[in-house]
């Protein structure tokens, strides 16, 4: 079987036909509905609240009904499950009305008066005296180089938020029943919430149960978030004694929940003899009111802040601060796409200083295999980037366009932009090995139809298709009959969670190995069960978090974009007029998945390059919180697309395959970005670009 041949989604049918059960779809008897209040303030403490009479069987839900640990077990567990006699930010959950009529749930909701002593909020990064998490590292010296330095360039670069906004808003069941709980619904992490359900509730983990339940997308929002809504609910369903449910609106969902962070990231750059012999990075990630997963987030982003090139000396400095607006969290990308987009800005203006072809500036610098890595681990193997560049050069004919819309007139101007990027795959440092430990099985029924029990969710990525046909593949039997359901903690073991890249080439591999396992012992009629565990690859170099030495990753997936764009100079509107790339995640598990997956994230990545405007206002208050004011590509924005498929098979990867899911996002802002520079005849520090920045863009340069 050619494991790259495309075959129908398992779960096509089911989400064509109607028959996928959403949690809104879901039916229990005597089920409640929820609703959230909400702080009106960025930063206040809670003086009072006064509640209406409630009518039978509804019920106000606060901190004094968490019967365990009133904290939501993240990273820093510092996210109350309801807010504790302070504030802060617009939206912090304060209580939950709960009832049976939805109605007469928001007129209570309405009801509830909260008296507030308003305090000043911390709204800009820059201002915030609250370092959540703060990293140095480096090596060779820094100090030296710049002193030897030819020249030194200086630039600061500024990136937004960006909403994941996924079809299915966020929305859970908790069910409280005999001295037990079942949490279901939407999310990326069944085990994340198991843990935080667990600490609230103060239950035994084996007294706690989490279903996924069938999601309509994720990009981040569903892997911390569900565990505060988990937590929640399973506090209502507690009090309340019957389940509870509670769907969030649009406009809540897109003002309260995480969202990509803003940055400011300031760049000093030495360079001789053609060559960046240096660079000093100072990197500020907004964490918003709560330290969520920034700790991560802020590692990823700081680890490829050099980017792609070979820097051998580095000084990096990040941290992520604490202001009174909504948290920030996972996000497509995880930290890479804004520090990548001013590593690539500002390579872009030196080599147009020094009056270098920016193509064989970055060709000059770019890593190759053996190269240190900048936590001073290695590259183990090929770095195809030139191959892939030249392929796309060629293909989008860049150089003679490059040139040609140096000089153009009228009302027309076109521009090109090309980058290139690396995503680490899996997760990051010894995380894997140290903390995840990931385990799966395989239970082969007495029917000798076998169904994978791992952890991992299908968000829409094709999840259940990739592991099933890794086993169908392995065992030479029908890919039908291989069975796959959403997680259920009651039966699935913990094999990480679904994030980082790491499904197919940590767990798919792990399946790998244990279908190899059964075929060697299968036995006709019998039931049977395989399990399979992490190990850590033997090439690896220790990795110290602590001082942010050796490997982060084991291996790198590696992408190579190039924007063409027309734009007008009297209204400033951006028209896509192609992109061309080339990705190499190893081996495709499934070509039409993986394509499809590269041409999502390049979209996304156009949306986060001009589209996707999300600001606050001077109270703190998510200003775009519905998809009229807060635009993202639609079909009809859909460019043409030339996605390559580069193939560097990793060898402990499933047939060879890589981490492929957040690689396509990470380096379209640079090459978009670059490309409007290259219409406008200006240099752009901030992404995404408005229409109105780009006609101040073309007033600038003349």
């Amino acid at each position: 079987m050619n494991i790259s041949q495309s075959v129908r989604k398992k779960d096509h049918r089911a989400k064509i036909d109607g028959s996928a059960k959403y949690v809104e779809d879901l039916n229990i008897d005597g089920m409640l509905q929820a609703r959230v209040l909400r702080s009106k303030y960025a930063r206040a403490k809670i003086l009072n609240i006064k509640t209406p009479s409630l009518p039978e069987g509804y019920f106000i839900v606060d901190k004094n009904d968490v019967p365990g640990i009133n904290e939501v077990h993240m990273v820093e567990d510092d996210t109350p499950v309801f807010a504790d006699g302070i504030v802060e930010f617009i939206g912090d959950p304060i209580l939950m009305v709960v009832g049976p009529d939805l109605k007469i749930v928001d007129e209570l909701l309405n009801k509830i008066v909260v008296d507030y002593e308003v305090l000043t909020p911390v709204l800009d990064p820059e201002k915030s005296d609250t370092a959540f998490f703060e990293y140095d590292f480096g090596k060779g010296d820094v100090e030296e180089a710049f002193s030897k330095a030819d020249k030194v360039y200086t630039e600061t670069f500024r990136t937004g938020y960006q909403e994941q906004a996924y079809l299915e808003v966020q929305g859970m069941i908790g069910d409280y029943h005999d001295g037990k709980v079942t949490v279901r619904g939407s999310m990326q992490c069944p085990y994340y919430v198991h843990g935080a359900v667990a600490k609230a509730m103060g239950l035994e983990a084996r007294k706690v149960q989490i279903i996924q339940d069938v999601t309509g997308g994720g990009f981040g929002g569903k892997e911390d978030y569900p565990s505060l809504l988990g937590c929640q609910l399973a506090v209502a369903s507690h009090k309340a004694k019957k389940p509870v449910r509670c769907i969030f609106e649009r406009r809540e969902d897109m003002e309260f929940t995480t969202k990509r962070h803003p940055s400011i990231s300031k760049y000093k750059v030495a360079v001789k003899d053609g060559k960046v012999t240096a660079m000093d990075i100072d990197v500020i990630f907004d964490g918003g009111a709560y330290t969520t997963l920034s700790a991560v987030v802020l590692q990823r982003g700081l680890m490829c802040s050099n980017g792609v090139y070979n820097v051998p000396n580095l000084k990096v400095h990040g941290k992520a601060v604490k202001t009174n607006t909504t948290p920030t969290g996972a996000y497509r990308g995880f930290g890479a796409p804004q520090t990548f987009f001013a590593v690539e800005t500002i390579m872009n203006r030196i080599a147009r200083d020094l009056n270098i072809d920016e193509i064989d500036f970055k060709l000059a610098n770019v890593v190759k295999e053996g190269d240190s890595t900048s936590t001073s681990g290695k590259f183990h193997f090929h770095v195809p980037l030139p191959e892939m560049m030249e392929k796309i050069l060629k293909k989008s004919d860049y150089r003679r366009k490059k040139e040609e819309y140096k000089n153009q007139t009228g009302r027309y101007r076109k521009g090109i932009g090309f980058s290139w990027h690396l995503h680490g795959a899996g997760f990051t440092g010894s995380a894997e090995r140290d903390l995840i430990k990931a385990e799966v099985k395989l239970l082969k029924h007495a029917n000798n139809k076998v169904e994978i029990l791992a952890s991992n969710a299908d968000i829409g990525q094709g999840l259940k298709t990739t592991f099933s046909k890794i086993v169908a593949n392995e065992l030479n039997i029908p890919y039908e009959e291989i069975l796959i359901n959403n997680p259920d903690t009651d039966r699935v073991p913990d094999s990480g969670p679904t994030v980082a890249s790491r499904s197919l080439m940590v767990v798919g591999e792990l399946l790998r190995r244990a279908a190899i396992k059964l075929r060697s012992n299968w036995i006709e009629n019998e039931e049977q069960v395989i399990i399979e565990n992490f190990k850590e690859p033997d090439f690896v170099i220790p990795f110290d978090i602590n001082v942010f030495q050796g490997d982060a990753y084991p291996t790198y997936a590696w992408g190579a974009q190039i924007i063409e764009l027309e734009i007008d100079t009297l209204t400033g509107g951006h028209k896509v007029i192609g992109v061309w790339s080339s990705f190499d995640v190893g081996t495709p598990i499934d070509m039409n998945i993986v394509v499809g997956q590269m041409e999502g994230g390049l979209l996304q990545g156009i949306g986060y390059s001009h589209m996707e405007n999300m600001d606050y206002d001077n109270k703190g208050r998510i200003r775009n919180n519905s998809f009229t004011d807060y635009i993202i590509p639609t079909a009809a924005d859909i460019p043409f697309f030339d996605v390559d498929m580069h193939i560097v098979e990793y060898p402990l990867g499933p047939y060879g395959a890589k981490g492929a899911g957040e690689l396509p996002l990470v380096g379209v802002a640079s090459a978009y970005i670059e490309a409007v520079e290259n219409a406008t005849k200006s240099n752009i520090n901030h992404n995404p670009i408005t229409m109105e920045e780009t006609l101040v863009a073309f007033k600038e340069a003349k």
